[in-house]
C-alpha cells in the first residue's frame, strides 16, 4: 500500500517573509539589553558598541521588510518596544552607571524622563507613519530614538576618545546632553530621514569608496570616528530645519497657485453654466 505524497509546508511564504525582519528586531533587541550588562560590569565600550550594533539592524530591519514584502502590524509594533529598550532604557542604565549614579536622584529623574520622552516620540511616530506619502517624509519630526541613544552616549563615548586638546566638565555636560535630547525626541524639530536619497550612478564608486573608508576608519579608531560623526549629524540638525522651512513655503506657494486655478476654472464653469440657461 502505497501512502499518496503530500506537500507539507511547516511555514508558508508569506508567514517567512514576516518572521524574517522579526527574528532581526529581536536579535536588535538582545544586543540592546547586553549593552546594559557590558555596562554593569564597567566595559562601557562593548556597552557603546552594543547600542550602534542594534542602532544598525534597527536601520536594516524595517528596509528589508519592506524589500522582501514581509511589513507586518506585529512587527511595526515589536519595532516600537525594541527601540525603547535598545534607545531608551538601554543608554539610560549605562549613563547612569557611568556617571549619573553620582547626581542622586536628580541623575534618576534624568533617566526617567528621557525613557518617557523615548517612548512618547515612538507613540508618535507610529501613528504620524500612517500618513499619506509627500515631500515631508524626508524628514522627522524630532530627533529618531536610535539617534536620540547615540547622542546621550556622547559624553561617555568623548571621555574613551584621544582628543585631549578640551577639557570638559561632565558633571554639567552629562545632564545638558540628557535634558536637550530629550526636548528634541518630543518637539516637531524637523531632521533628516535619509529615506529617499537618491545617488546618481556616476557617484557611486564614490560613495563606496567613502563607505569603505569610513568602517577602516572606524575599526582603527573607533571612538573617534564615532565623536565626529555625531558632532557633523549635530551640525546637520540647523540645515536640515532650513532645509525643512524652504521646501515648505515652496509647496504651500504652489499649492496657493493650483487653488487659485481651480477656484478660476471653477467660476468660468459655473459662469458657463448660467448663460446656458438663458
Amino acid at each position: 500500500m502505497k501512502l499518496e505524497d503530500k506537500n507539507i509546508k511547516l511555514v508558508s511564504n508569506k508567514k517567512t517573509r514576516v518572521i524574517l525582519p522579526n527574528i532581526l528586531t529581536l536579535i536588535g533587541v538582545c544586543i540592546g539589553l547586553t549593552s546594559i550588562k557590558f555596562a554593569f560590569d564597567g566595559k562601557f565600550e562593548l556597552s557603546i558598541i552594543a547600542v550602534i550594533v542594534a542602532a544598525i539592524i534597527d536601520g536594516l530591519d524595517g528596509r528589508i521588510a519592506r524589500l522582501i514584502k514581509g511589513t507586518s502590524k506585529v512587527g511595526k509594533e515589536l519595532d516600537s518596544l525594541t527601540d525603547v529598550i535598545s534607545f531608551g532604557v538601554a543608554p539610560a542604565f549605562i549613563m547612569y552607571f557611568w556617571k549619573l549614579n553620582t547626581f542622586g536622584r536628580f541623575g534618576w529623574l534624568l533617566c526617567l524622563v528621557y525613557v518617557i520622552c523615548v517612548a512618547l516620540r515612538l507613540a508618535r511616530f507610529n501613528i504620524s507613519s500612517n500618513q499619506e506619502p509627500s515631500w515631508r517624509d524626508n524628514f522627522f519630526e524630532g530627533v529618531p530614538s536610535p539617534a536620540g541613544g547615540i547622542l546621550v552616549l556622547t559624553p561617555l563615548i568623548f571621555s574613551l576618545t584621544s582628543f585631549d586638546f578640551i577639557n570638559i566638565n561632565y558633571n554639567i555636560v552629562v545632564p545638558v546632553f540628557f535634558i536637550a535630547t530629550s526636548l528634541l525626541l518630543i518637539s516637531k524639530f524637523p531632521s533628516y530621514s535619509f529615506k529617499k536619497i537618491v545617488i546618481q550612478r556616476k557617484a557611486t564608486i564614490f560613495l563606496l569608496f567613502g563607505i569603505v573608508l569610513f568602517v577602516g576608519l572606524l575599526l582603527i579608531y573607533p571612538f573617534n570616528v564615532i565623536s565626529i560623526s555625531v558632532i557633523i549629524y549635530l551640525v546637520m540638525l540647523p540645515i536640515s530645519f532650513f532645509h525643512y522651512q524652504k521646501l515648505k513655503k515652496q509647496n504651500e506657494d504652489q499649492n496657493f497657485k493650483d487653488d487659485e486655478k481651480n477656484s478660476l476654472l471653477k467660476s468660468k464653469v459655473i459662469k458657463g453654466d448660467f448663460l446656458d440657461k438663458f
